[in-house]
């Protein structure tokens, strides 16, 4: 079993746990963390003993409390779409995976957290849970799919309010828009998603894996969303918006935004 940095890998009764490990960081995501999801993912879908897969994060506070923006300062527009790319690539691999995937969230699941989140098959969060792609604070947009899958969920309306806004929302108010399937109590999260996958585990994993692909071929169209936002995600580390948020980010102040491009 290969050993990761970021990420602890674990199988129960049949089910792969992978759970973020950065909890000093509220498990942001690196993209190191996010390569080692795909290796994680990859590990599980060839062991033939795994017939579904739960991913977390560490501690009680945060499932993914978003990207490290550290990692954003100095980003050309290529780079940046380049960046998008990979996190597209493997979010994807999630959504498309024969084996069923629930995400556990169990606290913040904002930015790369809430896209995470949302490529998994299903959703149960605790009830201190609350979602959000606040990234528009930052002078960016979602790049890991998060214009597409949140509109699939939630839909459109409400979906631009979240993304033009980045106001976040609690479990409940998730739970009643349809973002996730369960809601439940810290301390029952774990159990609740292995109750929900050894339910499905007792149906025909062939069957499952049709289920997952024809529901998936539903939204099979809409594949260009995903190239669009790849291009604006890039464009917008072309901007002054992008360095005065991510800075003012890091510097823990309010950005000021002038709406303008880099200058070459």
């Amino acid at each position: 079993m290969k050993k990761f940095e970021n990420l602890l890998y674990s199988i129960h009764n049949n089910i792969c746990i992978i759970t973020i490990n950065r909890p000093d960081k509220l498990n942001a995501l690196t993209r190191l963390t996010v390569q080692e999801i795909g290796e994680a993912l990859k590990e599980a879908l060839d062991d033939a003993s795994v017939k579904g897969l739960i991913l977390t994060g560490s501690g009680t506070k945060a499932f993914v409390a978003g990207a490290d923006i550290s990692e954003f300062l100095g980003l050309s527009p290529e780079e940046g779409k380049k960046m998008a790319h990979a996190g597209q690539s493997i979010f994807d691999r999630i959504e498309q995976s024969t084996k069923p995937v629930i995400a556990a969230v169990n606290g913040f699941a904002l930015g790369g957290g809430c896209e995470l989140a949302m490529a998994c098959h299903l959703r149960v969060a605790s009830d201190n849970a609350r979602f959000g792609q606040p990234e528009v604070n930052l002078g960016l947009i979602p790049g890991y799919g998060g214009t597409q899958r949140l509109v699939r969920y939630i839909g459109k309306s409400k979906a631009l309010e979240l993304l033009m806004t980045a106001d976040m929302i609690n479990a409940q108010e998730a739970l009643e828009l349809g973002l996730i399937n369960h809601l439940t109590t810290i301390e029952n999260l774990i159990p609740k998603c292995i109750e929900i996958m050894d339910k499905i585990m007792t149906k025909s994993p062939l069957a499952i894996a049709g289920v997952i692909r024809s529901v998936n071929s539903y939204y099979a169209s809409g594949t260009i969303g995903f190239d669009t936002e790849l291009d604006e995600f890039g464009k917008c580390f072309g901007t002054e918006d992008y360095k005065e948020g991510t800075s003012a980010f890091l510097q823990k102040r309010k950005p000021s935004f002038s709406g303008k491009k880099l200058k070459h």
